[in-house]
């Protein structure tokens, strides 16, 4: 039997996509649009409450190209929190004029193939990593990615020491990007159709193209990997939301 790797669970993630129907906001009335904004603005307001807590994050995208205009990612405890969420978010008079273009439910997983040395949950720079702050950097870049299972080739056949070591190499040319790359990391098998989420997040989208781009020449990528549509999109700050919405 093929020996697995303990992986280390966190906060669950929701990435909900949506599109918005910009002529019906157009058409609306001024009035209407107000309403939509405040029940919207309101609801972020009790998000950042919940982040002020420490009980999850959350941030606001604009999407850059036609797959989406909006990027809600939101951090909770449980699933159930997220669910609640989304609920409330479909229930306002904002959401009349979004449709789905996407999601991803997932959960904040971090893995090790060699044996730590302590507990990770005791271990303060383990805990930032599975409960953190959604990073304030401008762009984020989020795709899924499963691990292939063909005939030839399949990950989940590999024994751990080559697995590993893959793995340590791909970590090992990622490294240069990490002083102007974060990351969040999630697991989503038996939750998503895709077996990890990777949001990126940094302040210059180059450095998504050249991160990449390097990372696309390992082996555990180029031989292994099965990646899903990618998203830009560049962060809505809380006073900018009136903004974005704004029709001249």
């Amino acid at each position: 039997m093929v020996e697995t790797v303990e992986t280390y669970d966190g906060w669950y993630a929701l990435h909900d996509f949506r599109t918005m129907d910009w002529e019906k906001w157009e058409h609306a009335s001024e009035t209407t649009r107000e309403k939509a904004l405040h029940e919207l603005r309101a609801l972020l307001d009790q998000w950042q409450v919940v982040e002020d807590q420490k009980q999850g994050s959350h941030k606001l995208y604009s999407i850059v190209g036609q797959k989406a205009d909006l990027l809600f990612m939101v951090l909770r405890p449980e699933m159930k929190d997220l669910n609640q969420l989304e609920n409330a978010l479909n229930k306002t008079a904002f959401a009349h004029f979004t449709k789905p273009a996407y999601s991803f439910v997932s959960i904040i997983e971090k893995s090790s193939y060699t044996k730590p040395e302590t507990d990770p949950y005791q271990n303060p720079d383990m805990v930032k990593k599975l409960f953190p702050t959604i990073p304030n950097e401008d762009y984020i870049c989020f795709y899924p990615m499963s691990k292939l299972r063909a005939e030839n080739h399949n990950w989940y056949q590999l024994e751990k020491e080559e697995r590993g070591r893959m793995m340590f190499d791909h970590i090992k040319t990622a490294k240069p990007f990490t002083e102007n790359v974060k990351r969040i990391i999630t697991g989503a098998m038996g939750l998503d159709d895709y077996e990890w989420g990777v949001s990126l997040f940094c302040d210059d989208p180059l450095h998504f193209k050249k991160l990449i781009y390097d990372t696309r020449f390992d082996e555990v990528s180029a031989r292994y990997g099965i990646f899903g549509s990618f998203y830009i999109g560049h962060r809505i700050q809380p006073t900018d939301v009136e903004r974005y919405f704004t029709i001249k």
